[in-house]
């Protein structure tokens, strides 16, 4: 792509990216398609004549002839059109939503957390069929329409420029009632793509929150609020339908109206003695369809195109929003420590939950960070890995500030366990190789590392994990989760609370497989107190309200007797 596209001509290109040759030979289908309804009105108009004995009219065999010419052209352009047009849009459609989604996968984590995913869900899905229906599949009628519309005027004015004045004169209707009804054709499109984004949020919540909905027995005020989204939705793609159904019974009517009106005119031209045939008449008012059907089409399908426009154009908007500037800094691996200096951060500027934090986390050990709920812990382990550059102070890495790291080159380095894993609904194997190869005996190793190998030699490593992992345990998503990691070869470790949900038992043994991990940096929140695990930590991190309230070992701490000992004492 050209350094000086915007991103929303980068994302128009692709429909004819790779895609030139077939939408040539789609679009010679549909011009030929246009000029097969002139033909036709001409060969009507000559076997009329035929027929009445007019001057100069061809034979019927001639007629017959021309026919068939006409008749075997037509089959090749259908089947032209059979091939090039569904193999066009398929095309179009297969790079446009790929490319998006490559974009899509470009953006931070940072940058995405603060986003909707229903942005991007009615994006990729109702806008998509939109664009396909009102824009691509009607983009090769603009050629059909166009020389329908100037190959009758053409024709018309060929064999009489008085009748063609007074067709032109009755088509006056159908082109204002298409001029007014477009714009609100355009609106109406983009209504609807708001009101479907609406309802995918709510969808997306519903979905996603079904047992919180169960607990606390909330069912009937989520239904009312689903059908007050899907009435809107459906409100808004009634009114399009209405819009389109007037303005189709507007041109219907105008044509009728128009046709009539050739088919009269033409008839007291023959009577008052203009030399004009029967058949030059019936192939007017043949004509005629060809000339209306363009006129009060023609204002649609520019409406289509410029709805279409504007969803990719909100697509690309969104795509380019809350982008974060890359680093230009690589980080290969964590060799010396994490350094925290005097870091402050707040989500709400004017609140701080972070206040001059400072510590240090030396490479390839482990470190507890401890504390009351709303003490600050996940937040401080979210700016490690990077969720947000708008913090005061500086996390150092190996002596690099992270805001100038390469993204890419942190997401090396880092991997993250959290609370909630999330499993795709594929195989053990590839949710633990994220889809990708690796060499066989890396992947058992991090299996094994990861305790894997006793659920995979049960159940095997082709079993399907179910929709987000329903088809396993909270242990073993955690463990899937470590083996990634392994696998990863990443030099950091973090995990956030990764044994909340989990039993005792299992909490117990996934904390200890995290600690059993050598050569890698590891910084866990936890919220578990167990003497048996905290003992193993090279270092804890004591917060309150937002601050290091205190730092050190295990027997450190509890001989200080301050605020730690103050929390293992009233948990155990």
């Amino acid at each position: 792509m050209g350094k000086n596209k915007t991103l929303f001509q980068e994302l128009s290109g692709q429909f004819f990216h790779r895609n030139k040759l077939i939408f040539g030979l789609a679009a010679f289908s549909a011009l030929f398609s246009g000029f097969g309804g002139l033909i036709i009105s001409w060969l009507l108009k000559e076997l009329i004549d035929t027929a009445s004995d007019a001057p100069g009219a061809m034979s019927f065999e001639m007629d017959l002839m021309l026919f068939g010419i006409f008749i075997v052209l037509t089959v090749i352009s259908f089947m032209l059109d059979y091939t090039t047009r569904p193999a066009f849009i398929r095309r179009a459609m297969t790079q446009y939503k790929n490319m998006a989604f490559e974009k899509l996968m470009g953006k931070g984590i940072s940058t995405f957390r603060d986003e909707s995913t229903a942005t991007y869900l009615s994006a990729l899905t109702n806008d998509a069929t939109s664009i396909e229906a009102n824009y691509l599949s009607q983009l090769l009628s603009l050629f059909t329409m166009s020389v329908m519309f100037f190959g009758s005027i053409t024709l018309m004015i060929w064999y009489s420029p008085v009748l063609t004045a007074i067709a032109v004169g009755v088509t006056i209707l159908p082109l204002i009632a298409s001029i007014l009804t477009g714009k609100k054709m355009v609106d109406a499109e983009k209504k609807v793509s708001e009101q479907n984004k609406s309802f995918t949020a709510v969808l997306t919540d519903c979905l996603g929150g079904f047992s919180v909905i169960k607990s606390f027995k909330a069912e009937k005020e989520i239904f009312k609020m689903f059908v007050a989204r899907n009435k809107e939705l459906e409100g808004s793609k009634f009114s399009k339908e209405r819009i389109k159904t007037i303005v189709g019974m507007i041109g219907a009517m105008a044509g009728l109206l128009a046709q009539s009106g050739v088919f009269i005119a033409g008839t007291y031209l023959i009577l008052s003695g203009f030399d004009l045939t029967t058949g030059t008449v019936m192939m007017f008012v043949n004509l005629m369809n060809f000339m209306i059907q363009p006129i009060s089409t023609l204002p649609g399908l520019l409406a289509g195109r410029k709805a279409a426009r504007g969803l990719i154009k909100k697509l690309a908007d969104a795509l380019e929003q809350n982008t974060e500037t890359d680093g230009t800094e690589e980080l290969r691996a964590l060799d010396n420590e994490i350094q925290l200096k005097e870091v402050s951060f707040g989500y709400d500027k004017e609140k701080e939950i972070l206040h001059d934090v400072s510590a240090v986390f030396k490479a390839s050990k482990a470190y507890a960070i401890v504390g009351a709920s709303g003490s600050g812990k996940s937040t401080l382990l979210n700016l490690i890995m990077a969720s947000s550059s708008d913090y005061k102070g500086n996390i150092l890495m190996d002596g690099k500030e992270i805001r100038d790291i390469k993204a890419e080159s942190l997401y090396d380095a880092i991997s993250v366990i959290q609370q909630n894993v999330f499993v795709f609904n594929a195989s053990i194997r590839d949710n633990v190789t994220m889809f990708r190869e690796f060499p066989k005996d890396e992947l058992e190793t991090a299996i094994k590392h990861a305790h894997l190998d006793e659920l995979i030699a049960k159940r095997g490593d082709d079993t399907l994990c179910g929709e987000n992992g329903s088809g396993l345990s909270g242990g073993e998503k955690q463990r899937i989760s470590i083996a990634r990691s392994l696998l990863k070869k990443s030099s950091i470790l973090l995990a956030d609370e990764a044994t909340a949900a989990l039993d005792a038992q299992t909490a117990w043994q996934v904390s200890n497989d995290i600690l059993d991990l050598d050569g890698i940096t590891r910084i866990v929140v936890t919220h578990s107190l167990e003497e048996s695990l905290l003992k193993r930590y090279d270092g804890i991190l004591v917060m309150k309200d937002g601050r290091v309230e205190e730092f050190g070992t295990f027997d450190e701490l509890m001989d200080a007797k301050g605020y730690f000992h103050a929390l293992y004492t009233v948990s155990q």
